[in-house]
Order: structure tokens, then C-alpha cells, then sequence
């Protein structure tokens, strides 16, 4: 099979059905299944926690389409990622995060994991002096945002595993903004890339799920030993309408991409914006990076307004086609203030963001659609 991305989208996984020959992947609606013979399996199945054909198909396609080894699918996003960290780490282990991390994932480490005695320290991950510094014999992850949610900080992929590895720790990178379609973790030195499988890859705003690809097939197989065990696998419905958004990410992201820099030139213009946060900007402190290990920037956008939170709320409140909402990669627009939705829970730690700062997920409307109502949203 060819290995371009759109290609791989499409088939990888997802030969047609031996017995009827549909070309679509079959929703395998079981829990269980006929085995031959006492501990003989029928193709490897035996109970859908443990695996699912549905699920099947959407694991190996995004093996395939991120370069990996093994892919593995989950019930969410933070499902994922607490699977992955109970199978790496123990008590007293140390993870490196962004100092600038998705909100769900620093509640994750604060609120939960650090009862169960994991460290952790936040770090400008930009700065990979303040990256080795932080590390200590006890790290077991470098944990990887690029872009960052929602500040939109870009990191070196490339530097970060090499330190990682130098370190004995593994590099993990949350490659939910960017996408496989942007940006390849692996291919630069990560050893486990995260999904959000319900952003952009399943890209349309009707699915729950999250998706851990390895490098490594031994460290694939360990996560996936760890999945059966804790349990929070994504149904085949879900795995089905996930397989299904992947198979035009590629021509969404494209148009993600095209929408989003139009809104960023309304935004730089605009008299009542103070700063746009974009990494296709050439003074964006990340774009030489981004330009290096992505193939373009990106639906995601965030901005500041004059006039503080009051004015940031009420642009939220006012647009129409941008509905305000929390998630993102759908193909419609959203708008949120993340102070108060999406990193609400970062409040008054050292991951704070400003409160005059919104985020826009461009979707793929009629862009001078898009762009007029932000023009009556900012007034």
C-alpha cells in the first residue's frame, strides 16, 4: 500500500469485509464471542474489552497514519493518558509538563495522580536549560504539548527527546492540535504520542475518544496490557465514528489551515485586539520550529482584547456562527474564554491564564462568513 497520509486514512485497517465485502468497517456490536475450543480464539477475540474488530480498525489506521508501531484507542482523551502513566510510572516517580498544559491534563496530575504520589513540575518547555534542570533520576516523562492549549507555544520535538532519552525518560507528545495530518511526533523522536481523538480526528463534533500511539512495539504491547486492565476502551460505535472523521482529516485540516490564517490577518488589524497567538506568525517566539516539524499551523487561534475580561466575555457572547462552546476540531467554529471554561481548573496555579484571552477552533465554514462575524463580535 502507498504510504501517503490520505491513503493510509482511508485503508489502513480497513480492508473490505471478507464475508460481504462492505467497504466500510462493520460497527461490531458484541461483548463476547464463539471461541474454538476451550482458550482457542477466533481471530484473536474472546471479549470486546479486551479487543473488538471495530476497534481494531481504528487502532491500526492510526498506527498507520502516525507512524507508529502500535495504536491503541480509548474511551477519551484523559482515559489515555491515565493508562499511560499508571503502566510508566510508580510512586515517587517525576513527569516534566508544559508550564502552559491543557487544563484537563494539569487537574489530572494535581488533583489525582499526586494522591497517588507521582511528581510532577511544570517547565517552559522552550527552554531546554530549564528542561534539564528539572530533570532528576526519577523522571520517567517529558510530557509534550506542541501546540499548547491554549497559549499555542510551540516546542521542539527534536531537542526534547533527545534530552528525554539522555535521561533514560521517555518523550510524550499530545499531538491533539496539530493532528497526524500536521505533524509526525514519532518520526522526530517521541516515543508515545496522545490523542484527543475527539478534536480533529474524529472532526466532527459527535464522538468521545482518545488514542495512544508507541514507537515501540514492546512498550505498545505494555500499554495495551494496562488498557485491558483498567478497562476505558472506546465502544464500536465510537470507534466507528472515529475511523470515519479520520478518513477526511487530511482535506479538513487543510481547510482549517486556510480559514485560520484569514481570521488571523482580521485579528491583526483589528483596533481592539492587543496580541494574536499564532504560530504561522513570523514573530511568533516558535514559528522557525513550528515551520521545521509541521506541515502548516493549524484551526487553532487565540487573541487578547483591550478592555480585559468584561471585553473577552463579551465577544465570546456575541458572535453567532462561532458558537461558544468548550472542545475544538469540529468542523464548525467555537469560541471560548478559557480562564473560565477550558482551563478553569488551572485558576491561581502556576498554569494560570490571562483573563483577557480567547480561543477561537476555526472551523470550515465560508471563511468571509467566519470573518464578518468576529468583525460584529469585536465591534
Amino acid at each position: 500500500m502507498s504510504n501517503g497520509f490520505e491513503t493510509l486514512a482511508i485503508h489502513a485497517g480497513q480492508d473490505p469485509d471478507p464475508t460481504t465485502g462492505a467497504v466500510v468497517t462493520p460497527i461490531y456490536a458484541t461483548s463476547t464471542y464463539k471461541q474454538d475450543g476451550v482458550g482457542g480464539l477466533r481471530g484473536g477475540y474472546e471479549y470486546s474489552r479486551s479487543a473488538n474488530p471495530t476497534r481494531t480498525a481504528l487502532e491500526e489506521a492510526l498506527a498507520a497514519v502516525e507512524g507508529g508501531t502500535r495504536g491503541l484507542a480509548f474511551a477519551s482523551g484523559l482515559a489515555a493518558e491515565d493508562t499511560l502513566l499508571r503502566a510508566v510510572c510508580k510512586p515517587q516517580d517525576h513527569v516534566i509538563i508544559p508550564n502552559d498544559a491543557y487544563g484537563g491534563t494539569y487537574r489530572l496530575f494535581a488533583k489525582v495522580n499526586e494522591r497517588w504520589d507521582l511528581h510532577f513540575d511544570p517547565v517552559p518547555l522552550g527552554d531546554l536549560d530549564a528542561v534539564a534542570s528539572a530533570m532528576t533520576q526519577k523522571t520517567k516523562i517529558v510530557w509534550v504539548e506542541t501546540p499548547t492549549n491554549p497559549l499555542l507555544g510551540v516546542n521542539d520535538i527534536a531537542a526534547l527527546a533527545q534530552l528525554a532519552h539522555d535521561n533514560g525518560s521517555l518523550l510524550v507528545v499530545d499531538n491533539t492540535f496539530a493532528s497526524p495530518y500536521l505533524q509526525q511526533p514519532l518520526a522526530l523522536g517521541a516515543d508515545v504520542v496522545v490523542h484527543s481523538t475527539t478534536k480533529y480526528i474524529g472532526g466532527h463534533s459527535d464522538v468521545i475518544g482518545g488514542a495512544l500511539i508507541t514507537a515501540d512495539r514492546a512498550l505498545g504491547d505494555e500499554l495495551a496490557y494496562h488498557q485491558n486492565a483498567i478497562g476505558a476502551v472506546a465502544g464500536p460505535f465510537d470507534a466507528w465514528l472515529t475511523l470515519r472523521g479520520l478518513k477526511t482529516l487530511g482535506v479538513r485540516m487543510d481547510r482549517h489551515c486556510d480559514n485560520a490564517e484569514r481570521v488571523v490577518d482580521l485579528l491583526l488589524a483589528h483596533p481592539k485586539v492587543t496580541e494574536v497567538l499564532y504560530p504561522g506568525l513570523p514573530d511568533h517566539p516558535g514559528h522557525e520550529t513550528a515551520a521545521k516539524q509541521m506541515r502548516r499551523f493549524g484551526g487553532m487561534v487565540s487573541f487578547r482584547v483591550a478592555g480585559g475580561v468584561e471585553q473577552a466575555l463579551q465577544v465570546c457572547d456575541r458572535t453567532e456562527l462561532f458558537t461558544l462552546g468548550e472542545s475544538l476540531g469540529g468542523v464548525e467554529s467555537l469560541i471560548e474564554h478559557p480562564g473560565r471554561m477550558t482551563h478553569a481548573s488551572v485558576a491561581g496555579s502556576p498554569l494560570e491564564v490571562p483573563d483577557d484571552l480567547v480561543r477561537l477552533s476555526v472551523g470550515i465554514e465560508t471563511v468571509d462568513d467566519l470573518l464578518a462575524d468576529l468583525s460584529r463580535a469585536l465591534g
